[in-house]
């Protein structure tokens, strides 16, 4: 019960922190906004950003495989499947930006030049995106709790 109920919390914290560092993103990628400072931060969240993800994942595995349910209630749930679908879209949405990120921090550190308006809107909009699916997946975990 102790490891279930420790693998709910890890899970529990990296979701929520997950969701604090794409809103940072998010409320920071802004063309008004941006200066060096900014782009530097932006990539200090990204990261923090794909480590959290990267935990949310494992520890979502840890729970599939170590609980007290187990792989075999786990496999067949369609919920489940819809939730891995919608995360595993959230962590492709997010190769665009880290990319832009990491080419405009690199520009910044070479030239000083800063990314144009354009690009800051591209990252932005696919930041938004994923972070609307963010909420999608909290209620399909509330369904999915009630034994929808």
């Amino acid at each position: 019960m102790t490891l279930e109920a420790l693998l709910a919390a890890v899970h529990l914290v990296a979701v929520l922190t997950l969701t604090v560092f794409l809103s940072g993103q998010a409320a920071l990628c802004r063309i008004e906004w941006l200066n060096a400072a900014v782009v530097q931060r932006l990539n200090r969240l990204n990261l923090i950003y794909i480590v959290c993800l990267l935990v949310v994942l494992v520890s979502g595995l840890a729970r599939v495989f170590w609980g007290i349910k187990g792989a075999a209630w786990y496999a067949p749930q369609p919920l489940l499947h819809l939730k891995v679908t919608l995360f595993v879209l959230m962590a492709a949405l997010h190769v665009a930006p880290t990319l832009a990120l990491r080419r405009w921090q690199r520009t910044l550190q070479s030239t000083g030049a800063l990314p144009n308006a354009d690009a800051v809107r591209t990252v932005r909009r696919l930041i938004m995106l994923e972070s609307h699916l963010l909420p999608a997946l909290a209620v399909i975990a509330v369904f999915w709790a009630r034994g929808w």
